[in-house]
């Protein structure tokens, strides 16, 4: 009865396991989780995930490292193009754009134009390495935001390699990569280094995480909207004390949101501090993979796999609930419009204690 996201981060550990990076040793501390999660101090696993994504501003770098090491090979002797990536990386062109141009039809034209210019030098570069190195998918700029480009095109939730099937992972330079767990995907954000030693095929260090079981019952009312969904989860979140945590989401209300309020659940979560907000795969994500494009035989094959593996969610069964390090719940029912502000997202206060909030705030400088 291990919590979901914990079954995936063993099942890495078992297929990764060559009593090198990856030791028995982790297996077990995974598979024993409920004893390892509660040892003070914490334990320390191996884990690699399935992927790495990257942002243009750090994915620069790691691609120039890249062909640093293809030149000094080169020098040896050797053959320069058997550098590549080990571990599949894509990297999505989306921080380079400014705004110089507004207010007019055809302001995306003339600010992307201003983009390839301002940033030729480095697409160029970019372009180049989406050609030279096997394993690396580059999405060029004016695709979309890296997050939203993963969520739709990027995540495969259920890798196949060469007929291998295992769950899609993965670790990003930014920190909210962690809104793809939305989709059933586990990932969080990592250093630039970090994500550089998991793309040449390294495991990454982590404890053996607490998983916090959020609980969802009840009906979201008509008048309360997904900003009040997300600020309330992220503001009782804050209060509960999640840092370092895992969050894994379950019960009935689960089933009536939608991937988009899941995937804005689990962005939030550098502001409430836990390392993921997880949503196991259910029907709902399959029918979003079908919305956004994924082929149906793909699809078959994420949740004939899914079943077998027991990793496929039906929030309405609750046979189906693991067990948690603790439980925390929310009744959708009590949910009521609400603004956020003055000055940070979980500073939620109710529509009808706005007045008196703004004026304590106007007074209390």
């Amino acid at each position: 009865r291990l919590p979901f996201s914990i079954r995936v981060l063993l099942e890495s550990t078992v297929r990764s396991c060559d009593s090198f990076q990856v030791k028995k040793s982790d297996v077990e501390k995974i598979s024993d989780w409920e004893d390892s999660q509660a040892i003070e101090g914490g334990v320390e696993v191996a884990f690699k995930p399935a992927r790495v994504i990257l942002q243009d501003f750090t994915g620069v770098p790691a691609v120039v490292d890249f062909a640093a090491m293809r030149d000094v090979v080169k020098r040896l002797g050797s053959d320069p193009d058997k550098i590549n990536p080990i571990c599949p990386s894509d990297l999505v062109i989306d921080h380079s754009i400014q705004v110089d141009f507004n207010r007019s039809k055809d302001a995306l034209k003339k600010n992307e134009e201003v983009e390839f210019e301002r940033n030729k030098e480095r697409f160029m570069f970019l372009k180049w390495g989406a050609k030279a190195f096997q394993n690396m998918l580059i999405v060029p700029p004016g695709s979309g935001i890296i997050h939203q480009v993963n969520l739709e095109y990027l995540a495969r939730v259920v890798f196949d390699t060469n007929g291998l099937l295992y769950p899609d992972s993965v670790v990003g330079t930014d920190s909210h990569t962690t809104m793809i767990n939305g989709l059933g995907v586990l990932g969080w954000g990592v250093g630039g280094i970090e994500a550089e030693a998991v793309m040449l095929g390294q495991a990454m260090s982590m404890l053996v995480p607490k998983v916090v079981g959020y609980r969802l019952d009840g009906v979201l009312s008509q008048y309360a909207t997904s900003t009040d969904l997300v600020l309330t989860i992220t503001k009782h979140l804050r209060q509960v004390g999640v840092v370092g945590k895992f969050v894994e989401f379950f019960g009935s209300g689960v089933s009536q949101l939608s991937i988009a309020d899941r995937a804005t659940i689990s962005n939030m979560c550098p502001e409430y501090g836990a390392t993921v907000g997880f949503f196991p795969v259910d029907q709902q994500s399959l029918a979003y993979l079908k919305q956004t494009g994924r082929s149906d035989e793909h699809i078959n094959i994420i949740e004939k796999y899914l079943t077998a593996v027991r990793m496929l969610r039906n929030y309405d069964d609750e046979s189906q609930d693991p067990v948690f390090s603790e439980i925390v719940t929310l009744d959708l029912g009590t949910i009521v419009s609400s603004v956020s502000g003055p000055k940070r997202p979980h500073d939620r206060v109710s529509i009808v204690d706005m007045k008196a909030d703004f004026r304590k705030c106007l007074t209390n400088k």
